[in-house]
């Protein structure tokens, strides 16, 4: 591994930052499909050339599959086969308590059509409802669909410490698990992070900059009023509000823009470099809005915070009192502040 690659699984590597898809589904506006691509491929050829969608992002699986043609056409076909796709497997939340294996594997099919590939990098399995046991079905025939060669490497997104045990009890290899992590939210180190050592398990991590909050704009910026204008900012303003409160990320905000000074970068890029110093951590994803904000997230992997750095930003973590439980509890609960704006069926109609 060196600071821009890292090897996930035996001869598998990609890029310490991951081009996110989310942005591309439609939901912060239009899409053009001919600028999509021309964007992702400025990503590429940025460095950043590890790619991560899901089936329930609609029409993402089929930007990236233009983009992998489109680089093979214009790159060659050595730079196509350094791209790295990354794609989530979310089953309907009506299908759980049905789950089959020609589910599974239809949704598998599905995507390897999308994304023009014959055999998927790595899929990420998500299960909305602990209560219903089928995950562990469905996990063992994503194992199966990787035997067969149609599936490389095999992770979970968003699983809690005991429920990544039992999957590995079972004896899925697991490689990675997806889940969001930030100076704000520190919840994978609660538990996860030990189990994840003990079985070489990985983090691909999203929210390192919490939808934008951990950036300048918001730097002086007087607390906003609910609600703001995305359900994204309406989530991470949770996460402040449990971490400490407007002050307090505001004390976060102005530690991360002096270490940011002294490296010549931005506080979002001081925020994900911190993600990627923690225990476990192979990757950050990231959004990008266009080619510069592609070339501006490159910068994350050539940032080496030092240790007084690092003393810097835990000491006003230390002030927190922290999110509590393990990953994605919180959200979970359908009842309480975080869970309750959540979307539960994202895929429904989309299939």
């Amino acid at each position: 591994m060196n600071a821009k690659t890292f090897e996930l699984s035996p001869g598998y590597n990609i890029s310490r930052v991951i081009r996110g898809g989310w942005q591309l589904a439609g939901g912060h506006g239009a899409i053009g499909r001919d600028q999509a691509v021309t964007d992702l491929m400025a990503a590429f050829d940025a460095g950043i050339w590890t790619y991560d969608c899901a089936d329930i992002y609609t029409g993402v699986e089929e930007l990236i599959g233009a983009t992998r043609l489109r680089i093979a056409n214009e790159r060659g076909l050595d730079a196509a086969a350094r791209m790295k796709v990354h794609t989530k497997l979310v089953p309907d939340l009506a299908r759980l308590a049905n789950i089959s294996r020609d589910y599974i594997s239809g949704i598998v099919e599905q995507s390897l059509r999308r994304l023009k590939t014959e055999r998927l990098d790595l899929v990420q399995f998500h299960w909305w409802d602990y209560s219903l046991p089928g995950y562990l079905d469905a996990m063992a025939w994503l194992n199966e669909l990787r035997q067969e060669g149609k599936v490389h490497n095999v992770g979970t997104t968003n699983f809690d410490t005991p429920h990544v045990a039992e999957i590995l009890k079972a004896g899925v290899p697991l490689v990675s698990q997806q889940l969001q992590y930030s100076v704000l939210d520190q919840r994978p180190a609660n538990s996860l992070a030990t189990l994840a050592k003990q079985h070489d398990l990985r983090f691909l991590c999203y929210g390192s900059v919490a939808g934008g909050f951990l950036g300048d704009k918001w730097l002086g910026a007087p607390e906003p009023d609910m609600p703001l204008e995305n359900r994204s900012l309406v989530k991470y303003k949770l996460i402040i509000d449990d971490f400490g409160g407007w002050d307090l990320f505001q004390s976060l905000l102005r530690t991360l823009k002096a270490i940011g000074d002294s490296h010549g970068v931005d506080i979002a890029t001081v925020a994900s470099a911190w993600v990627l110093k923690q225990p476990q951590v192979a990757a950050v994803i990231v959004g990008a809005r266009n080619q510069a904000h592609a070339l501006a997230n490159a910068q994350i992997m050539d940032v080496a915070l030092s240790d007084e750095d690092q003393n810097r930003i835990a000491a006003v973590i230390a002030e927190s009192n922290g999110l509590e439980g393990d990953v994605y509890t919180l959200e979970r609960d359908r009842t309480g502040r975080h869970g309750s704006i959540m979307h539960y069926n994202l895929n429904a109609g989309k299939k």
